[in-house]
């Protein structure tokens, strides 16, 4: 019997429009804007200024402290300026603007299609190479990976990594897609992370929605000490990382307590993906795969884009947006968050696009809870959402507090099977915000 999580959970239709089909490289812009917070924790701070001539590959920002990470060119050219640039938060922050002059890479980095599968660095090298290249977590959480790979002091001792291959996400393929061509390299970054970590054990956790992929995976870890594959029950939100640990290894993460508490680093094949580039050929992150999707695009498609490049140029190479268009969502319709602009620049979180007509953009009439708590046993954290919503209503702090609303995973099963049509994820996000400010403050 296959795998799942064992608490909520709920399975929206899949909506993979864009599944089989290949990665294709978009077009680099005429200029890119590149966001000097692209992750959780402090943004980078510029090494370059105005003028500057920059090639793909170079270091154009600085991580300012233990959780940040390094902002590199995806583009050569010219420094224009830096400024504020809105990102797919709505607010603008700090960001690096250049304009495109050919495609001049550092010579540093490797660009040899050659696979190298044997790493013989010590694990703290890796780390100062991942840490170099500015690697983030891939799936949309956009954690430092260098902070994942480095446990707090303690009786923390990572037992075994587990690879986030569910991509539960509805409509989204950008780590299918990736999963199919680049595999090998996948499986590659997947050994390195494991002397990383210094754990002899790996799972790879697939959806049993990817039939080819699972069938891929289990032929690739063959050449692979201790690298598993899980076939897993399609459930969303899978993707997650507590609901992944309770999946593969049957434990549960304690509400304020690091995976790493119950033995388990996670890690998505994206950042695989980016640790193996990083580590065996020099390649910082500077582009990534994105689906570009919605029931009315003409050609749904999973795309190579340098970051920085305007989303405009991605919803361009995949047939243009569509005259009904209601909303443009940066990432699925379960967790993404409707962008003000298509001028936004694609991030390294950046997993997906999504075109949402008119009609399917269009928030339903709320009304009053019913109490009938479908929205309690879908949640996968175990928590109340209707009676957070109310906290946050009443800006009743300590009862949200009291009541976990920072455990929220911002899933948003909540919202997708009230009856009621009332937007319980929009209050607990707002309240979550809140509560989480207060915290810092008492801990300043």
């Amino acid at each position: 019997m296959l795998r799942t999580f064992r608490i909520g959970g709920i399975h929206p239709p899949e909506s993979k429009l864009s599944a089989g089909k290949k990665i294709n490289r978009a077009d680099i812009p005429k200029q890119v804007i590149i966001p000097l917070a692209q992750h959780i924790g402090a943004p980078a701070q510029a090494v370059v200024k105005k003028g500057d001539a920059v090639k793909t590959g170079t270091l154009i920002g600085k991580a300012a402290g233990f959780v940040s990470a390094n902002i590199h060119s995806s583009v050569s050219g010219k420094v224009t300026k830096i400024d504020q640039a809105l990102d797919a938060s709505g607010y603008k922050h700090p960001a690096v603007f250049i304009d495109v002059e050919g495609d001049e890479w550092e010579e540093s980095i490797d660009r040899n299609g050659n696979l190298i599968k044997e790493c013989l660095l010590p694990p703290k090298e890796i780390i100062n190479k991942i840490t170099e290249a500015g690697i983030v977590g891939m799936g949309g959480a956009t954690f430092p990976t260098q902070v994942k790979l480095t446990p707090p002091p303690g009786n923390n001792k990572a037992e075994l990594l587990i690879i986030n291959a569910a991509e539960c996400e509805p409509y989204l393929t950008s780590d299918h897609s990736l999963m199919m061509e680049k595999g090998e390299e996948i499986t590659a970054g997947i050994s390195i992370l494991m002397k990383a970590v210094d754990v002899t054990r790996a799972v790879i956790g697939i959806e049993n929605n990817k039939p080819d992929a699972i069938a891929r995976f289990n032929s690739l870890v063959k050449g692979y000490a201790g690298i598993e594959v899980m076939p897993l029950k399609s459930r969303y939100p899978q993707g997650g990382e507590k609901q992944l640990i309770d999946a593969v290894v049957r434990r549960q993460v304690k509400s304020g307590s690091l995976p790493v508490s119950v033995g388990a680093v996670v890690q998505n094949t994206g950042t695989a993906f980016a640790v193996y580039e990083a580590v065996q050929k020099n390649k910082p992150l500077i582009e990534r795969v994105v689906t570009v999707t919605g029931k009315n695009m003409s050609n749904p498609s999973n795309l190579l884009v340098r970051i920085g490049t305007p989303i405009r140029n991605l919803i361009d190479a995949a047939g243009g947006l569509p005259e009904n268009t209601g909303k443009i969502i940066g990432g699925g319709p379960m967790m993404g968050k409707a962008l003000i602009s298509p001028d936004i620049p694609v991030a390294k979180g950046s997993s997906g696009i999504l075109i949402l007509s008119c009609e399917e953009a269009i928030h339903k009439p709320m009304y009053d809870c019913i109490r009938c708590a479908k929205c309690v046993n879908v949640c996968p954290m175990g928590l109340n959402p209707t009676l957070l919503m109310s906290a946050t209503d009443f800006q009743d702090w300590e009862l949200a507090e009291k009541n976990h609303i920072v455990d929220c995973i911002e899933c948003g099963s909540c919202s997708y099977t009230c009856p009621a049509n009332r937007v319980l994820l929009d209050y607990i996000r707002l309240g979550k915000g809140k509560v989480m400010g207060m915290i810092r403050a008492r801990k300043s």
